[in-house]
């Protein structure tokens, strides 16, 4: 009964009269504060919202261009910030687009293709004549470094220039079927079993010798004796008596020209016992079988100086 009393005489009272209207008022304001907002949101797309949420940052929405301001405005918040609206620049996320990064990837490859090729920039003559200060091994060597060296490595001119500066000048005019890097790797094998057969000779070795000739009846032998052998037996029996002749025989090669062709080649040289002497005239040629070169002529005469031919004539 207290209780019903006390508020039967507030109801009553002036101050309730006074919180009611108060009371009215706040709703009329709340209900057009909310339909301002919603206005406001229709006209410019939920952009303010989004802006006000994500930041604490202050924007003119009705200006014009409203949505291009919002994006510039809010791009450094997009990685970070607050459901309350405490905006707080993060990191700043880069914008890449698809001609940018194609610019880029092409800036690079063009950075790397300058830095690599350097010598591609250098016209054919000058790479040909820096090649062709290198010797045969080296040449080699620096085509297995990589594909731009191969390149210039596998040049047809640096291989001719090399082979005229390895062999000789008197091929100049021919056009090697297989290129000059190959014509150059086939002279230099017969040159190579050219000058095997001079060491068998010094070491005068008969098993060696027989293993260099082509054991057929149409090889043939002439020694600066003039004799005439045919046949595998009769020059393995020449050389036989050769070495027994001659112990220790040592001499010199010079003048050494080869020719080369697809399965044969002759080598055309002078070799001096004594270099005080004249040289003897000697022409080797070689067939190539089963994957390997082999001799089947040896001539050797001697070379007639000032008329005199009374020097000691020796077998080889």
């Amino acid at each position: 009964m207290e209780i019903a009393s006390i508020f039967q005489g507030d109801f009553s009272s002036q101050t309730f009269l006074v919180a009611l209207v108060f009371t009215a008022v706040c709703c009329v304001f709340g209900i057009f504060a909310v339909r301002l907002k919603a206005s406001s949101v229709d006209q410019d797309g939920g952009s303010c919202i989004f802006l006000k949420k994500v930041c604490n940052c202050s924007c003119s929405c009705n200006g014009g261009g409203g949505t291009d301001r919002v994006a510039a405005a809010t791009e450094p918040y997009l990685n970070g910030g607050s459901e309350s609206g405490g905006g707080e620049m993060l990191e700043r996320v880069p914008v890449v687009t698809a001609a940018a990064a194609t610019a880029a990837a092409a800036a690079a490859a063009t950075e790397r293709q300058t830095g690599a090729s350097m010598m591609e920039q250098l016209v054919p003559e000058i790479t040909t004549h820096a090649l062709s200060y290198l010797d045969y091994p080296s040449l080699c060597r620096l085509s297995m470094t990589n594909s731009l060296m191969r390149k210039a490595a596998n040049d047809d001119n640096a291989w001719k220039a090399l082979y005229h500066k390895d062999f000789t000048l008197e091929q100049d005019n021919i056009t090697p079927v297989s290129g000059w890097k190959a014509y150059y790797a086939a002279t230099r094998a017969i040159v190579n079993v050219n000058a095997e057969f001079y060491n068998i000779v010094r070491e005068s070795s008969l098993p060696a010798m027989g293993r260099l000739w082509l054991n057929a009846d149409y090889v043939k032998c002439v020694h600066a004796s003039g004799e005439l052998f045919t046949g595998y037996n009769a020059v393995m029996q020449s050389w036989r008596i050769a070495f027994n002749w001659e112990q220790g025989l040592d001499f010199q090669v010079r003048d050494v020209r080869t020719r080369v062709l697809t399965d044969m080649a002759w080598v055309t040289m002078k070799t001096y016992v004594d270099m005080d002497t004249g040289p003897f005239i000697v022409t080797n040629v070689f067939e190539f079988h089963s994957g390997r070169w082999y001799m089947v002529h040896h001539h050797s005469s001697l070379m007639i100086i000032d008329g005199e031919g009374d020097q000691q004539i020796v077998q080889g």
